[in-house]
């Protein structure tokens, strides 16, 4: 199972992307599991996380996120385009790629 954890101010205007990125996934017949969390709980959830993507409203906290996992899992900013538009199936795609790239 993926474990996708999405980052951003309060954990809150990431929950219709969450729900869209697991549309996304259940169309491909994955297993994942993707969650939303604040900046705040960032050092308690990255631990099982597979792969962390950061609201666009997040990317300055980038630094202290890849801090967090020390470069045992991948880190990215969400695009801003794709974030904007709500576009699970592309963030979905970007996480896969994150993941794919750092087998």
């Amino acid at each position: 199972m993926k474990n996708i954890v999405l980052i951003c101010a309060a954990g809150m205007s990431t929950s219709l992307l969450v729900t869209k990125m697991e549309k996304a996934a259940e169309a491909k017949g994955d297993d994942a599991k993707i969650a939303a969390y604040s900046i705040a709980e960032v050092n308690d959830v990255v631990k099982d996380a597979d792969v962390v993507l950061l609201g666009p409203q997040v990317r300055y906290q980038e630094k202290t996120v890849k801090d967090a996992v020390a470069g045992r899992i991948p880190v990215d900013v969400i695009d801003m385009l794709a974030y904007g538009k709500m576009d699970g199936e592309t963030v979905y795609a970007q996480a896969l790629k994150l993941l794919e790239e750092n087998k």
